[in-house]
């Protein structure tokens, strides 16, 4: 038993989307925030910003960027310079300002597909079109990359390639061979990699995670990487991220393109994110030791007890991949479980073509709430009328 993470914290009066979207009676196991109460050392940095009395705004602290740049250096033998960091408001905001890089000449972006659903919308929010390029699922459940159809979707007009890893939703942690021969072929082609790796320090043992910047310099100054404490430390509600960016006429191009998009950095973010990295590891550890078990059970469950329903065992992230297709479910799955089980979970369609058929389910929550939701789920699947209206809720969250 740890306090720290076997305890489930009262949020039903707090200001949680996560606990306030469904209802009362519905236990939520979808968007990724974790049931966790944040590191000692953040709270108590917080609570010290909060005595000042006094929130005006923030400036970017050259002491975080030092703590930024140790990490980096520490984690991936990636050496950086403070410059070479442009804090941002979130990974999504990121997300659609690198889009806008392109916004007055246009082409295209290249996904691979199911994706987390802002990589879906932010190349079109810039007039940008989309190239949706399959991940290949294996029969055990596991992706992976098809090099030779990816490369087939380039065209002259693909300006962006917009990588995930560790991959939302399906749990990829990609290995050095994979990201070199994404990023051979995107040097090649001349297309600039933005790398969403905000579930970089959620790694399970037997994997490690690799910036793809860091491989080679060459790649580095063709990439922006987006990172943030959010996930890590469960902080996603104070809007804290950075990109590094090593090239500095790109990193020029990044800053012009979100003037008037991207705004202050939240104060108690920049409060919590410096604290966070300074003295939250040992509460990390703990957290990949707790989480790994609960990946574990929910795998064993999913196999023994769900009848019909796949998963694959996250490399990274706290988020499952359930593949429903089997599990004769007459209808969306996602409607299905939030009306037979009271469980919302993510819908699979939303993450994009590959998605039908799946739900996403975070189990960064106490071992009591995993259990006691895929019991809903065991006791559902045994009813004897599936059949659901697939039009009565939708997944207007689908997106976190």
């Amino acid at each position: 038993m740890d306090p720290r993470f076997d305890v489930l914290p009262d949020r039903k009066d707090s200001l949680s989307v996560k606990w306030h979207l469904y209802g009362p009676d519905v236990l939520p196991m979808w968007v990724a925030d974790m049931d966790f109460r944040s590191p000692d050392g953040v709270i108590d940095a917080l609570k010290q910003e909060v005595e000042r009395g006094v929130f005006g705004y923030p400036y970017e602290d050259s002491r975080f960027k030092a703590v930024l740049v140790d990490r980096l250096a520490n984690l991936y033998g990636w050496q950086i310079d403070p410059d070479d960091l442009v804090f941002l408001p979130g990974i999504v905001t990121g997300l659609n300002i690198v889009s806008h890089l392109f916004r007055e000449n246009g082409g295209e972006a290249l996904v691979q597909t199911p994706i987390y659903p802002p990589f879906l919308t932010a190349p079109k929010n810039a007039g940008m079109q989309r190239i949706d390029v399959a991940l290949v699922r294996a029969p055990d459940g596991q992706y992976s990359i098809d090099f030779d159809a990816f490369e087939a979707a380039i065209t002259d007009q693909t300006r962006l390639f917009m990588l995930c890893n560790p991959h939302n939703p399906v749990g990829r942690v990609y290995t050095a061979g994979e990201l070199e021969r994404l990023a051979e072929i995107c040097l090649r082609r001349k297309i600039l990699i933005c790398s969403d790796e905000i579930h970089c320090d959620l790694i399970y043992s037997g994997h490690r995670h690799l910036p793809i910047a860091s491989l080679q310099p060459e790649i580095a100054q063709n990439s922006i990487t987006l990172m943030a404490p959010s996930k890590t430390f469960n902080i996603p509600g104070l809007q804290c991220s950075f990109a590094v960016v090593q090239n500095p006429e790109l990193r020029q191009r990044l800053q012009k393109a979100s003037e008037g998009m991207g705004g202050w950095v939240n104060l108690m973010g920049l409060v919590a994110g410096q604290a966070a990295y300074q003295h939250g590891q040992e509460w990390l550890d703990d957290l990949m030791v707790y989480l790994q078990g609960n990946r574990d059970f929910l795998f064993d469950f999913v196999r023994q007890r769900l009848p019909g329903v796949r998963m694959a065992k996250p490399e990274g992230t706290y988020l499952a991949w359930l593949d429903c297709r089997e599990a004769g479910i007459d209808g969306n799955p996602y409607e299905f479980f939030l009306q037979n089980a009271r469980v919302a979970v993510n819908d699979g369609k939303a993450f994009g073509s590959g998605g039908e058929g799946f739900v996403r389910l975070n189990y960064g929550c106490p071992r009591s709430m995993l259990e006691e939701a895929l019991l809903r789920m065991e006791n559902a699947l045994q009813m004897p009328v599936k059949k659901v209206d697939t039009g009565s809720h939708g997944d207007p969250f689908g997106s976190h």
